[in-house]
């Protein structure tokens, strides 16, 4: 396959995570082309230089006036559950906190009694419809949670859902196991029974059984405190999954500061995160996976402090935190919206967030994330005659075409796979 012609060829160039002044560099290359061999991206340029690789059974494809994009990575994902949360509206209006309804038996319990219901058939189907939605927006690798079962037979449900979509959906799926999501009802009196069962049994069949590669777990006031965290983060590390850390979503209690002292991979959210765990981010290279529409949607009157991570070194990168409850969405373009408007992020910074950092968020920076040789053929082609009208014109699916594994998997707009 060949793309010729490209108006603007947004490349994301690098395989390392990306900060300060970097940020602000995409890597554009006006009227570009890119070289497509299997699924892989034989050659990059600008002009007419693809002519060489002209065969008779050649696809060629004219990006004439659209901008073309390494596929975008949603890296903070709860996309399986069962059931759906809009009878919490009417208390996100009267501005009730998001602990309170959780602690009356709203937020993520509600969607556990669904979870745990549900059939792995039926999990498997109703994910697979947000991953067919994710694709069609551009979205062509997601890191996906578990969480909305808490404990041992559903939580590897969750996990097996994944694996099963990860083979049979062109969209590549990461897992991370979340059982330190909120504590389950039968363990509200039991909390360190609980944390035990994960640590002593479910996260060594995961470790035996390949279904994750990392560990999450909600560092928050009212879920799981630093001391927790810490304890259950390290037990996944020493079984060999990498850390991830739900940490400062709405409180500032530490996390950030946990996420730097453990090295892990990311922390995500972030909204309360302090000047200290900022730095202790930064100084240990931890990605700050920040989720503006999550903000937005909780109706916090604030975002996290993405131009202040910036400024410190942190790198950053975005999410859609697609879930029931949160965050019902499945488009990074929305995501986009937020960054650039919550968030205060330029465009360039904004796409690196969601392509090289983001694969440096879930570990995959060697093989996705830019536009360069050697890498695969994962790409977004979207109506938009430059970057920044990508931006500028919002509430609408702008994209034309997704390349996956160098293979067509949306045409116009719609999945074709």
């Amino acid at each position: 396959m060949i793309i010729k012609n490209i108006g603007c060829l947004v490349t994301c160039a690098g395989s390392y995570p990306k900060t300060k002044e970097q940020l602000k560099d995409a890597g554009i290359i006006e009227n570009g082309y890119i070289v497509i061999e299997d699924n892989l991206i034989v050659d990059v340029g600008s002009g007419d230089g693809y002519k060489k690789y002209l065969k008779d059974d050649t696809e060629v494809i004219d990006a004439e006036g659209k901008t073309v994009t390494p596929g975008l990575i949603d890296s903070h994902t709860h996309v399986v559950y069962a059931g759906s949360r809009e009878f919490e509206l009417p208390l996100k209006l009267q501005k009730m906190k998001y602990i309170d309804i959780l602690n009356a038996g709203g937020g993520i319990l509600s969607n556990v009694t669904k979870t745990r219901e549900a059939s792995k058939e039926m999990l498997e189907a109703e994910t697979k419809k947000r991953l067919d939605l994710m694709l069609a927006h551009g979205t062509t690798t997601v890191e996906s949670k578990s969480g909305y079962a808490l404990d041992f037979e559903n939580e590897i449900k969750m996990l097996e859902v994944n694996k099963s979509l990860n083979k049979n959906h062109p969209m590549d799926v990461i897992s991370t196991y979340l059982g330190a999501h909120a504590i389950p009802k039968e363990y509200k009196e039991n909390r360190d029974g609980y944390i035990d069962l994960m640590i002593n049994e479910v996260m060594p069949y995961i470790q035996e059984h390949e279904l994750a590669d990392f560990v999450d777990c909600f560092c928050e006031e009212g879920v799981f405190s630093v001391e927790e965290a810490r304890k259950i983060l390290k037990a996944g590390q020493s079984l060999g999954l990498k850390a991830k850390i739900h940490a400062d979503e709405i409180e500032s209690i530490g996390g950030a500061e946990l996420a730097g002292e453990i090295k892990a991979v990311s922390a995500e959210h972030l909204v309360g995160a302090s000047d200290q765990g900022i730095k202790a981010m930064a100084d240990n290279k931890v990605i700050a996976v920040i989720l503006p529409t999550t903000s937005f949607y909780l109706m916090l009157d604030t975002f996290a402090r993405a131009r202040k991570m910036i400024e410190e070194g942190v790198p950053v990168a975005l999410s859609t935190d697609c879930n029931p409850g949160t965050s019902p969405t499945e488009s990074l373009q929305s995501t986009m919206t937020f960054a650039c408007f919550g968030l205060r992020m330029m465009p360039e910074e904004i796409i690196n967030g969601m392509t090289i950092n983001a694969a440096c968020a879930v570990c995959r920076e060697k093989e996705i994330g830019s536009i360069e040789v050697g890498k695969k053929a994962d790409l977004a082609i979207f109506n938009a005659k430059n970057l920044n009208y990508l931006f500028y014109h919002f509430g609408v699916n702008a994209v034309d075409k997704v390349v996956k594994d160098g293979k067509i998997v949306v045409q116009d707009g719609k999945v074709s796979y």
